[in-house]
Protein backbone atom coordinates (compact mmCIF):
# COMPACT_ATOMS: atom_id res chain seq x y z
CA UNK A 1 0.00 0.00 0.00
CA UNK A 2 1.21 3.50 -0.79
CA UNK A 3 1.66 5.43 2.44
CA UNK A 4 1.10 9.16 2.28
CA UNK A 5 2.60 11.60 4.78
CA UNK A 6 0.13 13.75 6.76
CA UNK A 7 1.55 16.67 8.73
CA UNK A 8 -0.78 17.31 11.69
CA UNK A 9 1.65 18.87 14.14
CA UNK A 10 1.54 22.37 15.70
CA UNK A 11 4.71 23.36 13.86
CA UNK A 12 5.92 23.08 11.28
CA UNK A 13 2.54 23.08 9.56
CA UNK A 14 1.60 22.30 5.94
CA UNK A 15 2.61 24.87 3.32
CA UNK A 16 0.46 25.75 0.27
CA UNK A 17 1.83 24.31 -2.97
CA UNK A 18 2.36 27.66 -4.70
CA UNK A 19 4.17 28.95 -1.60
CA UNK A 20 6.46 25.92 -1.60
CA UNK A 21 7.17 26.47 -5.30
CA UNK A 22 8.31 30.04 -4.65
CA UNK A 23 11.45 28.71 -2.95
CA UNK A 24 12.52 27.22 -6.28
CA UNK A 25 12.49 30.58 -8.03
CA UNK A 26 15.87 32.16 -8.87
CA UNK A 27 17.44 33.96 -5.91
CA UNK A 28 17.61 37.73 -6.02
CA UNK A 29 19.93 40.12 -4.22
CA UNK A 30 18.60 41.59 -0.99
CA UNK A 31 20.06 45.07 -1.47
CA UNK A 32 17.97 45.88 -4.55
CA UNK A 33 14.74 47.78 -5.23
CA UNK A 34 13.20 44.50 -6.41
CA UNK A 35 13.68 42.80 -3.07
CA UNK A 36 12.89 45.93 -1.06
CA UNK A 37 9.43 46.00 -2.66
CA UNK A 38 8.76 42.39 -1.65
CA UNK A 39 10.20 43.01 1.81
CA UNK A 40 8.08 46.09 2.51
CA UNK A 41 4.92 44.46 1.15
CA UNK A 42 5.58 41.57 3.52
CA UNK A 43 6.05 43.83 6.54
CA UNK A 44 2.82 45.66 5.70
CA UNK A 45 0.97 42.36 5.50
CA UNK A 46 2.39 41.33 8.87
CA UNK A 47 1.16 44.59 10.38
CA UNK A 48 -2.36 43.71 9.27
CA UNK A 49 -2.19 40.27 10.86
CA UNK A 50 -0.69 41.73 14.05
CA UNK A 51 -3.40 44.38 14.18
CA UNK A 52 -0.92 47.21 14.65
CA UNK A 53 0.22 50.50 13.18
CA UNK A 54 3.71 49.84 14.54
CA UNK A 55 6.62 48.49 12.52
CA UNK A 56 6.94 44.72 12.37
CA UNK A 57 10.54 43.54 12.12
CA UNK A 58 11.45 40.33 10.30
CA UNK A 59 14.22 38.33 11.97
CA UNK A 60 16.06 35.43 10.39
CA UNK A 61 15.63 33.02 13.30
CA UNK A 62 13.16 30.68 14.92
CA UNK A 63 10.48 32.17 17.14
CA UNK A 64 12.77 31.81 20.13
CA UNK A 65 14.99 34.45 18.56
CA UNK A 66 12.11 36.93 18.77
CA UNK A 67 11.57 35.93 22.41
CA UNK A 68 15.23 36.64 23.16
CA UNK A 69 15.02 39.90 21.20
CA UNK A 70 12.15 41.00 23.43
CA UNK A 71 14.10 40.30 26.61
CA UNK A 72 17.39 41.91 25.59
CA UNK A 73 15.81 45.03 24.10
CA UNK A 74 13.55 45.73 27.07
CA UNK A 75 15.50 44.61 30.11
CA UNK A 76 18.62 45.34 32.10
CA UNK A 77 20.32 42.88 34.45
CA UNK A 78 18.56 43.07 37.80
CA UNK A 79 15.23 44.29 36.39
CA UNK A 80 12.13 42.75 37.94
CA UNK A 81 9.78 40.97 35.54
CA UNK A 82 6.85 38.53 35.70
CA UNK A 83 6.57 35.46 33.48
CA UNK A 84 3.47 33.30 33.25
CA UNK A 85 4.68 29.72 32.98
CA UNK A 86 1.82 27.51 31.85
CA UNK A 87 3.94 25.09 29.84
CA UNK A 88 7.20 24.55 27.98
CA UNK A 89 7.17 27.91 26.22
CA UNK A 90 6.10 29.95 29.21
CA UNK A 91 9.02 28.27 30.97
CA UNK A 92 11.25 29.47 28.14
CA UNK A 93 10.56 33.11 29.02
CA UNK A 94 12.00 32.45 32.47
CA UNK A 95 15.04 30.67 31.08
CA UNK A 96 15.87 33.54 28.72
CA UNK A 97 15.49 36.08 31.54
CA UNK A 98 17.76 33.98 33.77
CA UNK A 99 20.43 33.87 31.06
CA UNK A 100 20.60 37.68 31.09
CA UNK A 101 20.46 38.21 34.84
CA UNK A 102 16.88 39.51 34.85
CA UNK A 103 15.00 38.91 38.13
CA UNK A 104 11.97 36.83 37.24
CA UNK A 105 8.84 36.40 39.32
CA UNK A 106 7.66 33.13 37.73
CA UNK A 107 3.98 32.27 38.03
CA UNK A 108 4.00 28.50 37.59
CA UNK A 109 0.69 26.97 36.54
CA UNK A 110 -0.29 23.35 36.31
CA UNK A 111 -0.17 22.49 32.60
CA UNK A 112 -3.51 23.24 30.99
CA UNK A 113 -4.75 25.48 33.80
CA UNK A 114 -5.99 29.02 33.20
CA UNK A 115 -4.80 32.24 34.86
CA UNK A 116 -7.25 35.11 35.34
CA UNK A 117 -6.69 38.79 34.72
CA UNK A 118 -7.67 39.38 38.38
CA UNK A 119 -4.85 37.09 39.49
CA UNK A 120 -2.41 39.00 37.29
CA UNK A 121 -3.62 42.30 38.75
CA UNK A 122 -2.96 40.94 42.24
CA UNK A 123 0.56 39.89 41.25
CA UNK A 124 1.36 43.32 39.86
CA UNK A 125 0.01 45.02 42.97
CA UNK A 126 2.08 42.70 45.18
CA UNK A 127 5.24 43.31 43.14
CA UNK A 128 5.56 47.05 42.43
CA UNK A 129 8.40 48.02 40.15
CA UNK A 130 7.75 45.17 37.70
CA UNK A 131 9.24 46.27 34.38
CA UNK A 132 7.77 43.64 32.02
CA UNK A 133 5.09 40.94 31.96
CA UNK A 134 5.82 38.04 29.59
CA UNK A 135 3.23 35.46 28.54
CA UNK A 136 1.89 33.31 25.69
CA UNK A 137 -1.18 33.89 23.53
CA UNK A 138 -1.31 30.15 22.87
CA UNK A 139 0.80 27.78 24.99
CA UNK A 140 1.78 25.33 22.26
CA UNK A 141 2.76 22.60 24.71
CA UNK A 142 -0.76 22.39 26.20
CA UNK A 143 -3.22 23.81 23.67
CA UNK A 144 -4.36 26.45 26.18
CA UNK A 145 -4.90 30.11 25.33
CA UNK A 146 -4.79 32.98 27.79
CA UNK A 147 -6.93 36.08 28.30
CA UNK A 148 -4.65 38.49 26.45
CA UNK A 149 -7.32 41.15 26.16
CA UNK A 150 -7.89 41.06 29.92
CA UNK A 151 -4.16 41.00 30.67
CA UNK A 152 -3.66 44.01 28.41
CA UNK A 153 -6.25 46.00 30.34
CA UNK A 154 -4.56 45.13 33.64
CA UNK A 155 -0.96 45.80 32.57
CA UNK A 156 -1.86 49.05 30.79
CA UNK A 157 -2.86 50.53 34.15
CA UNK A 158 0.72 50.08 35.39
CA UNK A 159 4.16 51.16 34.23
CA UNK A 160 4.96 47.60 33.13
CA UNK A 161 5.35 46.62 29.48
CA UNK A 162 3.20 43.73 28.24
CA UNK A 163 4.91 41.17 25.95
CA UNK A 164 2.99 38.38 24.21
CA UNK A 165 4.43 35.34 22.47
CA UNK A 166 2.05 34.79 19.58
CA UNK A 167 4.25 32.22 17.84
CA UNK A 168 1.51 29.62 17.45
CA UNK A 169 -1.50 31.86 18.01
CA UNK A 170 -1.08 34.90 15.75
CA UNK A 171 -3.17 34.52 12.62
CA UNK A 172 -5.18 31.63 14.07
CA UNK A 173 -6.96 33.36 16.95
CA UNK A 174 -7.66 37.06 17.54
CA UNK A 175 -4.94 39.17 19.18
CA UNK A 176 -5.11 42.70 17.76
CA UNK A 177 -1.98 44.24 19.25
CA UNK A 178 -3.04 47.88 19.41
CA UNK A 179 -6.67 47.32 20.43
CA UNK A 180 -5.77 44.83 23.18
CA UNK A 181 -2.99 47.04 24.60
CA UNK A 182 -0.17 44.62 23.83
CA UNK A 183 3.16 46.48 23.95
CA UNK A 184 5.23 43.81 22.21
CA UNK A 185 3.85 41.02 20.01
CA UNK A 186 5.98 38.37 18.36
CA UNK A 187 5.42 35.34 16.17
CA UNK A 188 7.09 32.80 13.88
CA UNK A 189 6.76 31.70 10.28
CA UNK A 190 6.05 27.97 10.57
CA UNK A 191 2.62 28.07 12.24
CA UNK A 192 -0.40 30.00 10.92
CA UNK A 193 1.81 32.05 8.58
CA UNK A 194 2.07 28.93 6.41
CA UNK A 195 5.73 28.89 5.38
CA UNK A 196 8.68 26.76 6.53
CA UNK A 197 10.60 27.52 9.75
CA UNK A 198 13.25 30.22 9.71
CA UNK A 199 11.62 33.63 10.21
CA UNK A 200 10.43 35.39 13.35
CA UNK A 201 8.43 38.60 13.65
CA UNK A 202 8.31 41.23 16.39
CA UNK A 203 6.55 44.58 16.83
CA UNK A 204 7.08 47.11 19.63
CA UNK A 205 4.69 49.85 20.73
CA UNK A 206 5.56 53.29 22.18
CA UNK A 207 5.64 52.08 25.79
CA UNK A 208 8.11 49.36 24.85
CA UNK A 209 10.40 51.72 22.91
CA UNK A 210 10.89 53.76 26.09
CA UNK A 211 12.46 50.69 27.69
CA UNK A 212 14.59 50.02 24.60
CA UNK A 213 16.26 53.39 25.18
CA UNK A 214 17.38 52.39 28.70
CA UNK A 215 17.87 48.60 28.45
CA UNK A 216 21.38 47.42 29.32
CA UNK A 217 21.25 43.74 28.34
CA UNK A 218 23.94 42.95 25.73
CA UNK A 219 22.67 42.59 22.18
CA UNK A 220 24.04 42.72 18.68
CA UNK A 221 22.17 40.58 16.13
CA UNK A 222 18.81 41.22 17.81
CA UNK A 223 19.25 44.98 18.32
CA UNK A 224 15.82 46.59 17.75
CA UNK A 225 17.33 50.01 17.10
CA UNK A 226 19.39 48.61 14.23
CA UNK A 227 16.31 46.89 12.82
CA UNK A 228 14.28 50.11 13.04
CA UNK A 229 17.02 52.19 11.39
CA UNK A 230 17.36 49.75 8.50
CA UNK A 231 13.61 49.33 8.01
CA UNK A 232 13.46 53.08 7.32
CA UNK A 233 15.74 52.29 4.35
CA UNK A 234 13.50 49.34 3.34
CA UNK A 235 16.04 46.74 4.30
CA UNK A 236 17.50 44.70 7.17
CA UNK A 237 20.70 45.12 9.18
CA UNK A 238 21.86 41.59 8.30
CA UNK A 239 21.42 39.27 5.33
CA UNK A 240 17.78 38.15 5.39
CA UNK A 241 16.37 34.75 4.44
CA UNK A 242 15.45 35.94 0.95
CA UNK A 243 13.50 32.92 -0.28
CA UNK A 244 11.54 32.62 2.97
CA UNK A 245 10.48 36.27 2.74
CA UNK A 246 9.35 35.73 -0.85
CA UNK A 247 7.37 32.72 0.35
CA UNK A 248 5.90 34.75 3.20
CA UNK A 249 4.71 37.40 0.77
CA UNK A 250 2.84 34.74 -1.22
CA UNK A 251 1.36 33.18 1.90
CA UNK A 252 0.23 36.59 3.16
CA UNK A 253 -1.52 37.16 -0.17
CA UNK A 254 -3.60 34.05 0.59
CA UNK A 255 -4.25 35.08 4.21
CA UNK A 256 -5.26 38.66 3.41
CA UNK A 257 -7.42 37.65 0.44
CA UNK A 258 -9.37 35.36 2.77
CA UNK A 259 -9.56 37.98 5.51
CA UNK A 260 -8.67 37.59 9.17
CA UNK A 261 -12.23 37.13 10.45
CA UNK A 262 -12.86 34.29 8.02
CA UNK A 263 -9.50 32.80 8.89
CA UNK A 264 -10.30 32.89 12.61
CA UNK A 265 -13.72 31.36 11.91
CA UNK A 266 -12.04 28.61 9.89
CA UNK A 267 -9.74 27.75 12.79
CA UNK A 268 -12.72 27.77 15.18
CA UNK A 269 -14.51 25.23 12.98
CA UNK A 270 -11.48 22.96 12.86
CA UNK A 271 -10.97 23.29 16.60
CA UNK A 272 -14.63 22.61 17.38
CA UNK A 273 -14.63 19.55 15.11
CA UNK A 274 -11.46 18.15 16.63
CA UNK A 275 -12.71 18.63 20.18
CA UNK A 276 -16.08 17.08 19.34
CA UNK A 277 -14.35 14.14 17.70
CA UNK A 278 -12.03 13.24 20.57
CA UNK A 279 -14.79 13.73 23.15
CA UNK A 280 -16.98 11.32 21.19
CA UNK A 281 -14.30 8.69 21.81
CA UNK A 282 -14.57 9.29 25.54
CA UNK A 283 -11.27 11.17 25.66
CA UNK A 284 -10.60 14.20 27.84
CA UNK A 285 -9.05 17.56 26.90
CA UNK A 286 -6.03 18.85 28.81
CA UNK A 287 -6.66 22.61 28.65
CA UNK A 288 -9.25 24.38 30.76
CA UNK A 289 -9.38 27.09 28.10
CA UNK A 290 -8.58 25.25 24.85
CA UNK A 291 -7.65 27.30 21.82
CA UNK A 292 -8.32 26.80 18.13
CA UNK A 293 -4.64 26.23 17.37
CA UNK A 294 -4.26 22.66 18.59
CA UNK A 295 -6.05 20.20 20.82
CA UNK A 296 -4.17 18.46 23.63
CA UNK A 297 -5.84 15.16 24.58
CA UNK A 298 -5.19 13.24 27.77
CA UNK A 299 -3.96 9.68 27.23
CA UNK A 300 -6.65 7.11 28.07
CA UNK A 301 -6.10 5.06 31.21
CA UNK A 302 -4.08 1.95 30.53
CA UNK A 303 -2.30 3.35 27.48
CA UNK A 304 1.00 5.18 27.07
CA UNK A 305 0.80 8.38 25.07
CA UNK A 306 4.11 7.79 23.37
CA UNK A 307 2.73 4.63 21.77
CA UNK A 308 -0.22 6.56 20.37
CA UNK A 309 2.10 9.08 18.75
CA UNK A 310 4.54 6.44 17.46
CA UNK A 311 1.75 4.31 15.98
CA UNK A 312 0.06 7.23 14.27
CA UNK A 313 3.38 8.37 12.85
CA UNK A 314 5.05 5.04 12.10
CA UNK A 315 2.09 3.00 10.86
CA UNK A 316 -0.38 5.57 9.56
CA UNK A 317 2.02 8.39 8.64
CA UNK A 318 -0.15 10.87 10.57
CA UNK A 319 2.34 13.14 12.31
CA UNK A 320 0.77 14.52 15.46
CA UNK A 321 2.85 15.68 18.45
CA UNK A 322 3.38 14.11 21.83
CA UNK A 323 3.63 15.74 25.22
CA UNK A 324 6.93 17.36 26.21
CA UNK A 325 8.96 16.87 29.38
CA UNK A 326 8.05 16.52 32.19
CA UNK A 327 4.71 15.17 30.95
CA UNK A 328 5.80 12.78 28.20
CA UNK A 329 3.25 10.08 27.59
CA UNK A 330 0.46 11.81 29.52
CA UNK A 331 -1.22 13.47 26.53
CA UNK A 332 -0.87 14.02 22.79
CA UNK A 333 -1.52 17.01 20.53
CA UNK A 334 -3.44 17.30 17.25
CA UNK A 335 -3.00 20.59 15.40
CA UNK A 336 -5.63 22.38 13.32
CA UNK A 337 -3.45 25.28 12.31
CA UNK A 338 -2.47 27.17 9.19
CA UNK A 339 -2.88 25.45 5.82
CA UNK A 340 -5.24 22.74 7.04
CA UNK A 341 -8.79 21.97 6.00
CA UNK A 342 -11.71 19.88 7.17
CA UNK A 343 -10.45 16.66 5.61
CA UNK A 344 -7.21 17.01 7.57
CA UNK A 345 -9.31 16.73 10.72
CA UNK A 346 -11.13 13.67 9.34
CA UNK A 347 -7.73 12.13 8.58
CA UNK A 348 -6.44 12.88 12.08
CA UNK A 349 -9.51 11.45 13.80
CA UNK A 350 -9.60 8.35 11.60
CA UNK A 351 -5.91 7.68 12.19
CA UNK A 352 -6.48 8.16 15.92
CA UNK A 353 -9.34 5.65 15.93
CA UNK A 354 -7.29 3.08 14.03
CA UNK A 355 -4.40 3.61 16.43
CA UNK A 356 -6.57 3.24 19.52
CA UNK A 357 -8.02 0.04 18.07
CA UNK A 358 -4.50 -1.29 17.45
CA UNK A 359 -3.61 -0.57 21.08
CA UNK A 360 -6.69 -2.31 22.44
CA UNK A 361 -8.66 0.71 23.63
CA UNK A 362 -12.44 0.25 23.57
CA UNK A 363 -14.63 2.87 21.85
CA UNK A 364 -17.47 3.15 19.35
CA UNK A 365 -15.87 2.88 15.91
CA UNK A 366 -16.61 5.89 13.72
CA UNK A 367 -17.87 8.00 16.61
CA UNK A 368 -15.25 10.73 16.20
CA UNK A 369 -15.93 11.32 12.51
CA UNK A 370 -19.68 11.17 13.11
CA UNK A 371 -19.32 13.95 15.70
CA UNK A 372 -16.96 16.07 13.57
CA UNK A 373 -18.70 15.89 10.20
CA UNK A 374 -21.73 18.12 11.00
CA UNK A 375 -19.36 20.83 12.25
CA UNK A 376 -17.00 20.55 9.31
CA UNK A 377 -19.81 20.85 6.78
CA UNK A 378 -19.94 24.48 7.87
CA UNK A 379 -16.51 25.08 6.37
CA UNK A 380 -18.00 24.53 2.90
CA UNK A 381 -21.00 26.83 3.38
Amino acid sequence: MIKKYYLLSPGPTPVPENVLAAAAEPIIHHRTPEFSKIFMDTTEGLKTVFGTKEDVFILTSSGTGAMEAAVVNLCSPGDKVITINGGKFGERWGNICKAYGVQNREIVLEWGKDFSKEALAAELEAHPGTKVVFCQLSETSTGAIFDIRGYGEVVSRTDAVFVVDGISGSGATPCPMDEWKVDVLLSGSQKSFMIPPGLAYIALGPKAWKLVDTAKCPRFYFDAKKAKKNLADKTTPWTPAISLIIQQKKALDIILAMGLEKLYAHHRLLGDATRAGVKALGLELLAERPGDILTAVKTPAGLEGGKIVKTMQGKYMAYIAGAQDPHKGKFFRIAHLGYMGGFDIITALTALEMTLADLGHAFEAGASVKAAEPILRGSWQ
